[in-house]
């Protein structure tokens, strides 16, 4: 019997609420270069061009909504006799504005901002910009609260031990590129989960999964999370 589902979403889960993949044909990196708007030494150099990438991604994820697929994880988490983790690669809100709860955010939140002197969090602004004071220590330090590159995720010691007592191990709409989590289906496989993949097209690590599930997000995982509460 399944006591504890782990749910591991990527960028898939929101395509189809318009917002923009990473690794594919037509990604975000493939029309920004990360080494100047992900990574703490591209803010260094240039902090007003990265505020502004990020601007767009939050107007962006403003004028988005959730999708089939978010509202089926709602329903799962709602309807499930046990316990849920869903922990997402995303930076949007869609999980929560879907009626999500606990989601956990492994690369932050670009709804956020992050106080680079002091460590304060709060809800970020429409418009972010370098001169912005921290609300907390007035220091002009502000930044998106998001993983860059070179950066460790965040939460994963709760992560690993969520892991570490899956039963069953899913992953929605992720490339298998980023690690660490595209590591994730082999710790949740050696503590002895049964895994399933749910993606567009099999990811790089899709031949770690008992089953693979391919399809449009909007299909696939409603029809999933049908079959797990049946």
């Amino acid at each position: 019997m399944t006591r504890h589902l782990f749910l591991l979403t990527g960028a898939g889960i929101s395509a189809e609420s318009g917002l923009g993949t990473f690794r594919d044909a037509g990604g975000i990196w493939s029309r920004h270069d990360l080494d100047e708007v992900a990574t703490p030494e591209g803010f260094a150099r240039d902090p007003a061009l990265v505020h502004g990438f990020y601007n767009a991604r939050r107007e962006n994820c403003l004028g988005a909504h959730p999708n089939a697929a978010h509202r089926a994880l709602t329903r799962l988490q709602a309807g499930f006799r046990g316990e849920v983790t869903i922990v997402t690669q995303n930076v949007d809100d869609l999980h929560e504005r879907a009626g999500t709860a606990g989601v956990i955010h492994m690369h932050g939140e670009v709804m956020r901002a992050l106080c680079a002197a002091c460590g304060a969090r709060w809800q970020a602004p429409r418009v972010m910009a370098p001169a912005d004071p921290c609300p907390a220590c007035g220091r002009a330090a502000t930044r998106p609260d998001v993983v860059w590159f070179g950066e460790v995720p965040y939460h994963m010691d709760r992560i690993a031990d969520r892991l570490s007592r899956a039963d069953l191990f899913a992953a929605i709409g992720t490339s298998g590129q980023v690690y660490p989590a595209a590591g994730f289906v082999a710790e949740a496989r050696a503590a002895g989960a049964r895994t399933v993949e749910l993606n567009l097209a099999p990811s790089d690590v899709a031949g770690a999964f008992d089953e693979v599930i391919v399809g449009p997000a909007t299909r696939i995982v409603p029809a999933w999370v049908d079959r797990l509460l049946a």
